[in-house]
């Protein structure tokens, strides 16, 4: 099972999961430093103060990607490290390490992939609002032209945001991400606010010189019970109406208005619903609908709904009234996350539809699970299963049409799992946060094995 010629295999990390070194240089607070520090938001108390240490250690990871053979890095940059306070001159130290991580990377041949935002946020911005103030957004784009200014002459793959609805939904909706607020009519800002900051750093970087620009999404096919392990069950006219529901507010709420110009008319009524349309301003989605050359998608699992009339609306999806959130008839990561390889074969299919024209790349897909290191190894075989299920959708997607480019793991590393602390671990290497001992998993190994046949 070859892969096409040029596919790009890699794997992803975010800069507050593994970077460390929180008060470092310059750096500024974020709104995961003051979430992740206040009682009750993050399991055990964790924070990402220390994380893997990356900061100083990067060397070393890059060595190690080498080994494992990555043909591409994806990371992400913290804004509080170039702009303390989000805003004004760029801090040189906080530039300098991303300067000293790309030439490493290029020095071992490895493409850095350069994500603008992975939800760490500028703490002093989120007290003049956040996302829900439209500044913000023009905050960002300048961030961003400090960003390529310094590394645009060696970065060629750059991505605004990595999972807009995952920032604006649990940042603002249900309150269980940075920065902890509940309120459906910010979220609905929040996310707008975000689309209109991609939109406007894609234009900057543009005239800046930058090749090639992604949008990275959280993306799963909507499906009913009966749907997940049978593809071709069709849903009665009140489960079909909820999946569409559910698909536009997912999905439709980012790529129609990146991809088309517009939101789906089920975004737009949930928004009249909790506060109006007024944060929508003339220009706005001709500004979100800046050309960009690639989609990413970060595929984990199903999303699963059925019709139930009189439910009200869940806290993380406005404008889902009347939509029962469901588990799936499947094995389950240790996230509890269903594990349903298929179903990122038939979300690629789909969306390939969509969208057609504009390429596409897994820029994440792994899994959880209670990984124990005996005699210096980890024998993770649900992870090598998990990875290897889904390659193979991956590749039936690309038989099936989809232009498919490349593939990258999450994660690297074992890091900080955001609300989950460090109880959970994605990564293809172990790491022992008492000593940031590295140890490449079998699944590791595994990978690497993938990446030199291209191929299962």
């Amino acid at each position: 099972m070859i892969f096409p010629e040029n596919f790009v295999w890699g794997a992803a990390t975010a800069s507050y999961q593994i970077e460390g070194a929180v008060k470092e240089d310059g750096r500024g607070q974020s709104i995961w430093d003051t979430f992740s520090h206040s009682p009750g938001n993050v399991a055990n108390g964790d924070t990402g103060d220390v994380a893997c240490d990356h900061y100083h250690r990067y060397a070393d990871d890059v060595e190690l990607m080498r080994e494992l053979r990555l043909a591409a890095y994806r990371f992400s940059v913290a804004w509080p490290r170039i702009q303390a306070d989000g805003s004004g001159p760029a801090n040189p130290r906080g530039l300098a390490f991303y300067d000293r991580l790309v030439d490493r990377l290029l020095a071992a041949e490895i493409a850095p992939y350069v994500t603008l935002y992975h939800w760490d946020l500028p703490q002093a911005l989120q007290d003049r609002g956040g996302w829900t103030d439209r500044d913000t957004a023009h905050r960002f784009a300048e961030y961003a032209a400090a960003v390529h200014d310094r590394l645009g002459d060696r970065v060629r793959h750059w991505t605004t945001l990595n999972e807009p609805w995952v920032s604006a939904f649990l940042g603002y909706g249900n309150g269980v991400h940075a920065p902890g607020r509940r309120d459906p009519g910010e979220a609905i800002r929040a996310a707008h606010h975000l689309l209109l900051g991609h939109g406007l750093a894609a234009a900057r970087l543009r005239e800046l010189g930058a090749q090639h620009l992604m949008l990275v999404v959280n993306s799963a096919p909507v499906l009913t019970p009966a749907q997940v392990n049978d593809p071709s069950a069709t849903p009665g006219e009140a489960d079909a109406a909820a999946t569409a529901r559910v698909h536009a507010l997912l999905t439709g709420q980012f790529l129609d208005p990146v991809i088309h110009g517009r939101y789906p008319e089920q975004v737009l009524e949930a928004a009249r619903r909790n506060g109006g349309t007024g944060h929508i301003q003339e220009g706005d989605l001709e500004t979100i609908a800046a050309p960009i050359d690639q989609i990413g998608i970060n595929y984990y699992n199903p999303c699963v709904v059925e019709a139930s009339p009189g439910r009200p609306a869940d806290a993380a999806w406005p404008g889902s009234e009347d939509v029962a959130f469901r588990g799936a008839d499947a094995p389950t990561t240790a996230m509890g996350w269903p594990i349903v390889p298929d179903g990122l074969s038939r979300l690629l299919v789909r969306l390939s539809g969509d969208y057609p024209g504009v390429p596409f790349m897994v820029t994440e897909n792994g899994a959880a699970f209670d990984d124990v290191m005996e005699n210096g190894r980890v024998h993770d075989a649900d992870r090598v299963s998990y990875l290897q299920g889904h390659l193979r959708e991956a590749h039936r997607a690309i038989e099936a049409g989809v232009d498919l480019r490349g593939y990258l793991v999450w994660s690297l590393l074992d890091n900080f799992e955001w609300a989950e602390g460090y109880s959970r671990r994605f990564g293809i290497v172990h790491v022992d946060y008492a000593t940031q001992a590295r140890v490449p998993k079998d699944s590791a190994l595994w990978f690497r094995d993938v990446i030199v046949r291209n191929g299962l």
